[in-house]
C-alpha cells in the first residue's frame, strides 16, 4: 500500500508528500475534501481526471481541510492510494430517489459485494440527508466485523448546501460508499468528544426525529435556556458550546448531539441527529483542553487495536469543534500526529456529522462535536 497527498491552494497543486514515489498513473483511489466552490468547478475535476486517469475519484465539500499538521480553509486536500493486493468497489446514490435516508443507506450497502469486504467509507450530503436514519440503513446490511466510518459533507460555516461526487463533478443529494476488500487490510477506529457533562440525566419525552419538544415533560427550550444562563441571549450561536449527550436503548455508550437551530415561536429545538423518545440526555459544556485531549485518546485507542503503526489515518472532526477551538483547531491534528508518528499520512476534513462505531467494529453511529479517526494498513 502506498499513500501520497497533495494540497490544492490558490488555484494550483502547491504542496506534495509522496514518500514512496507512488505512480499517479497507477493510483486506484483519490479522496478529495475541500471548499465547495472549488470541488464544484469543472476545471478542477478535469485536472484530477488528467492527473489520475485510472483512479476512482471521490470528492466531498468540507468545513476545513486537514493537510499534514495544519487545518486549511478554501483549499482541497487530495489523498492518493494504491494497494498491492487489496481492492475497492464503489457505490453512489441520490437521496431524492428514496423515501427516506434509512432506505438510502440500506440500498447503498446492498450495492456493495460482501465477499472479502473489510471496510466501508461513506461520504454523504450533509444538508439534505438525515444522518441518524442513514447509519441505521447502513447497519441493516452490515456484515459482522465490517467497519463503517466516514462523515457528512460540510459547507464551511455557511450551512447552505453541501456536495459529494464519485467520478463526476460533485452535487447535492449524493451519497458515496467505498468498499475496501482484502484479507491483508489492517484497520482501527475510534471516536471521542472531550465535552464535560453536567446536571441531571433526563428523559426525552416528546420529539420527532431531530426535533426536540420536551424533556421530563417540560419544554426543552425553556429548560435549555435556564441551564445556559447568560449564554441564552446568544442563541443559537452559543449552542455550539452546550451540546447534549444522548444515550438510547439502555446502552452504556453515548453520542453527542449539536443544536442546529431553535424555533422560539413553536418552542422547539432542531438537532443535527435524531433524539428518540425515551432516550436519556445530559447537558454538556466545552473545555478546550479536554477537547484537544480527546484527539490524543482517539489516536491512542486506534493503536491499541492494531499491531503496526498505521500507513494512513483519516480524521473526520466536527465543524462545531473547529468553531469552538478557533485558533487552537490545529492542536487536535498535531495531537494525532504526535501519537502516530511522522510516517503516518494524516488526512481528513471537518464535517457536519461523523460516522463511526461506538464499540470496536460494531454498528456505526452518527456523532456530532466529535473527532473520529480511521486508520488503515495493508500488511504483507
Amino acid at each position: 500500500m502506498k499513500v501520497a497527498k497533495l494540497l490544492f491552494i490558490n488555484g494550483e497543486f502547491r504542496y506534495e508528500r509522496n514518500d514512496e514515489n507512488l505512480d499517479y498513473q497507477k493510483a486506484q483511489l483519490v479522496l478529495g475534501y475541500g471548499a465547495r466552490n472549488l470541488i464544484e468547478d469543472n476545471h478542477f475535476f478535469f485536472q484530477l481526471k488528467e492527473k489520475f486517469p485510472h483512479a476512482e475519484i471521490t470528492l466531498s465539500s468540507s468545513s476545513g481541510e486537514i493537510f499534514c499538521n495544519e487545518v486549511y480553509d478554501n483549499t482541497v486536500t487530495v489523498t492518493i492510494i494504491s494497494f498491492s493486493t487489496s481492492y475497492i468497489k464503489t457505490s453512489q446514490i441520490n437521496i431524492e430517489d428514496f423515501p427516506s435516508s434509512y432506505e438510502a443507506g440500506k440500498i447503498l450497502m446492498e450495492k456493495l459485494p460482501k465477499e472479502n469486504l473489510k471496510w466501508v467509507f461513506v461520504l454523504s450530503d450533509g444538508s439534505r440527508v438525515n444522518g441518524s436514519q442513514l447509519v441505521q440503513g447502513l447497519n441493516s446490511g452490515r456484515p459482522d466485523h465490517v467497519l463503517i466510518s466516514g462523515g457528512l459533507a460540510g459547507d464551511g460555516d455557511q450551512f447552505e448546501k453541501t456536495a459529494v461526487g464519485l467520478n463526476q463533478i460533485p452535487a447535492s443529494n449524493q451519497i458515496v460508499a467505498i468498499g475496501f476488500y482484502g484479507k491483508n487490510l489492517e484497520l482501527s477506529h475510534a471516536s471521542y468528544g472531550g465535552w464535560e457533562s453536567f446536571g441531571l440525566e433526563r428523559t426525552v419525552t416528546r420529539s420527532h426525529h431531530n426535533i426536540l419538544y420536551e424533556i421530563d415533560h417540560k419544554n426543552a427550550l425553556d429548560l435549555y435556556k435556564k441551564y445556559l444562563g447568560k449564554y441564552a441571549e446568544e442563541l443559537p450561536g452559543s449552542a455550539l458550546l452546550f451540546p447534549l449527550s444522548l444515550k438510547s436503548d439502555n446502552t452504556s455508550s453515548s453520542v453527542v448531539r449539536t443544536i442546529l437551530s431553535i424555533n422560539e415561536k413553536d418552542n422547539m429545538m432542531v438537532f443535527a441527529g435524531d433524539l428518540p423518545e425515551g432516550s436519556k440526555v445530559r447537558f454538556m459544556k466545552a473545555n478546550m483542553d479536554r477537547l484537544i485531549d480527546a484527539a490524543n485518546d482517539a489516536a491512542s485507542e486506534c493503536l491499541e487495536i492494531i499491531h503496526n503503526k498505521p500507513k494512513m489515518g483519516i480524521i473526520v472532526s466536527c465543524v462545531g469543534r473547529k468553531l469552538v477551538l478557533g485558533d487552537r483547531t490545529a492542536e487536535e491534528v498535531e495531537m494525532v500526529r504526535d501519537v502516530f508518528g511522522p510516517d503516518t499520512i494524516i488526512t481528513g476534513f471537518y464535517s457536519y456529522g461523523e460516522i463511526s462505531p461506538l464499540k470496536p467494529f460494531d454498528d456505526c453511529a452518527l456523532h456530532n462535536q466529535t473527532i473520529t479517526i480511521t486508520t488503515v494498513n495493508e500488511t504483507a
